[in-house]
């Protein structure tokens, strides 16, 4: 699909516009500071993305609002003492230096023990722990689209993680592929689920329409719940130059 993509401003706000070989124009507001995104059809011209945007100020500025008094965490150190997730559990870490693998796993007395060679820089650490994220992943998710996949009436032809900005999930209709964003990782697992079967669910329909909205409200009819108890998480602090 070709895209080009422009700023244009609006009353005030940066208005990411990017064109693509679509049949309707599609405006979101995304995390983590509200940045606004208008993806419209190649034959759509400026006035008229700059219009949709007037139309929506009111709605863009709300959510704006929720993103900026939602909770943040500071940035991490990756020093003991410092608060992580798993699975949406606050856990506190614990560091210690010594021989042998570095490796990271979590008690039940509310702990995350990370074990690294003396040296060890923050930034290594943070990787390591972005490691044993994906690594519990990888465990979580096959299960999840093994469950799903008779349900649906769909099939997986691939998936993976990788960090993403601005979206919990992606799906390449096409391809049959999901992507999953490495911070659900910290999120409840009910979180991770709709989000595995909002991606799914695409393979059904590709666009967010009532028809897609119908899938999710026959198949799981919670997901409201599930996506507002995500956005209300915890949101990182990501510094995406690293």
């Amino acid at each position: 699909m070709t895209t080009k993509t422009h700023r244009i401003d609006v009353s005030g706000l940066s208005v990411e516009v990017v064109r693509k070989d679509i049949k309707n124009l599609h405006l979101g507001v995304y995390p983590p500071d509200g940045r606004v995104r208008v993806a419209a059809p190649t034959a759509v011209s400026d006035d008229a993305v700059r219009l949709a945007v007037v139309r929506k100020l009111a709605w863009i500025r709300r959510q704006q609002a929720k993103f900026e008094a939602q909770q943040r965490q500071s940035d991490r150190e990756m020093v003991s003492g410092e608060s992580h997730f798993f699975l949406g559990r606050r856990y506190r870490l614990r560091v210690t230096e010594g021989k042998g693998p570095c490796s990271v796993q979590v008690s039940s007395g509310g702990y995350m023990d990370m074990h690294v060679r003396p040296g060890t820089s923050p930034d290594r650490r943070r990787l390591l722990l972005q490691e044993w994220y994906r690594k519990q992943l990888r465990e979580l998710i096959p299960p999840l689209i093994d469950k799903w996949e008779p349900v649906l009436g769909v099939h997986v032809a691939d998936w993976g993680i990788k960090r993403m900005k601005t979206k919990w999930g992606s799906c390449n209709v096409t391809a049959g592929r999901i992507w999953l964003n490495l911070e659900l990782a910290k999120k409840p697992v009910e979180c991770l689920e709709y989000v595995v079967v909002h991606e799914m669910a695409h393979l059904l329909e590709r666009h967010h329409n009532g028809r897609f909205i119908a899938f999710l409200d026959d198949y799981l009819p919670q997901w409201r719940t599930y996506r507002d108890e995500l956005n209300a998480a915890p949101l990182a602090h990501e510094c995406w130059d690293r």
